[in-house]
């Protein structure tokens, strides 16, 4: 059978499918399988879960771990994958010396609500930070915070709050407009991008997953899958490893030309701390850990920040079971999870070559490279 033939049923229509779909993968692959309740009720009064799947060797030293559901909505690109690859049977093909780790929904109050956020509005890749240090400031996000969410939609109210914005950006640029939004913030738990004021329940679930797992682990590598930035389906793997260290020698090693070095500016730097890269790192300090943030495009970015007030709103001011909430998720779907063949066979197929490329590199393997352009 074509490894890509009927990719669509690996795609999940919500959470609950998609839950379902893992485990029964999962179940099938032969996976040690692990359960972690979220505290937070689905939008139906149904509970809610962090899943593990382990695969390989009960002691392995070296192993991929691979997320999904960090932003909830985003949950769809990452499940699917995850259960392409285990139905596909690739664990067969594992080195003795290695397993795979899969974490499904680390997030998964934002996958079955549909919203980017936690069950405290908190963005979870801004939440990784070292506690106990004082958080990031964003003094371009206090300039704007009262205009990004308005009580209205349309109408003066929203109108007048486009124009701050409007009059903001044209004033300081793109570049310093989106960092001002998207960077984290720690001053307002109502508002967009909110960092949390601690671990959250998803972060804490993350480190009781890593010190139930990979205490024995030397070689730890992370995929972390998310969607919504850059090119329609073009699957944009980042490094935050610092230029120059051992992590950022091996993520060239591992993936090639084929990566984008967030502290080289290769890709729009828009968070200094708080990604789940960061934690991952932290809590390894025994192992030697490689992490990429792999980011599938969608659409216009500026429709992402239309959907994401919407979605802010509905949850403030409106009624997020109601009827006005059904348009505002479907555009926030869509925004994140295009429905789409050709879209989900990129993910597939990307997500395949660089899970492949990890696990090679693992063991020794070096990506091909290209010889530098020269003037």
């Amino acid at each position: 059978m074509h490894l890509f033939e009927d990719a669509q049923s690996a795609f999940s229509a919500d959470y609950a499918q998609a839950r379902d779909a893992f485990l029964h993968a999962a179940s099938a692959a032969g996976a040690r399988v692990g359960h972690y309740a979220c505290p937070a009720p689905g939008p139906r009064g149904e509970a809610l879960h962090t899943d593990t799947a382990w695969l390989g060797d009960p002691g392995a030293r070296k192993v991929l771990m691979v997320l999904s559901g960090t932003h909830g909505v985003e949950g769809f690109c990452g499940s699917g994958f995850q259960v392409h690859w285990l139905r596909a049977g690739m664990h067969r093909q594992l080195a003795a010396d290695t397993a795979v780790l899969f974490v499904h929904a680390i997030n998964p109050y934002g996958f079955a609500w549909l919203r980017r956020v936690n069950e405290d509005n908190v963005d979870l890749n801004r939440n990784y930070l070292d506690w106990s240090r004082p958080p990031p400031e964003n003094p371009g996000y206090a300039e704007i915070a009262h205009a990004l969410v308005p009580s209205r939609l349309d109408g003066p109210e929203a109108a007048e709050a486009d124009a701050v914005l409007a009059r903001f950006r044209q004033r300081v640029g793109e570049v310093p407009f989106y960092r001002a939004l998207a960077s984290g913030q720690f001053i307002d738990p109502q508002g967009l991008f909110y960092g949390g004021s601690g671990p959250t329940w998803s972060n804490r679930t993350l480190h009781a997953v890593m010190r139930e797992y990979l205490g024995q682990a030397t070689d730890v590598t992370c995929i972390d899958f998310h969607t919504g930035l850059g090119p329609y389906g073009h699957g944009d793997l980042m490094s935050d490893h610092e230029p120059g260290t051992d992590a950022a020698q091996r993520v060239r090693q591992f993936w090639g030309d084929g990566v984008s070095e967030i502290r080289r500016g290769q890709s729009l730097p828009l968070v200094p701390d708080g990604p789940t890269h960061f934690g991952v790192t932290r809590a390894l300090p025994h192992a030697r850990v490689t992490f990429g943030t792999l980011e599938f495009g969608t659409y216009e970015r500026e429709l992402g920040r239309v959907a994401l007030r919407a979605d802010q709103w509905l949850h403030l001011h409106g009624d997020p079971t109601g009827p006005q909430a059904l348009p505002i998720k479907q555009a926030l779907r869509r925004q994140f999870y295009p429905d789409t063949a050709d879209w989900k066979e990129a993910v597939l197929f990307r997500g395949h070559q660089l899970v492949r490329m990890a696990l090679a590199g693992m063991q020794g393997a070096c990506a091909q490279r290209g010889q530098p352009v020269r003037d």
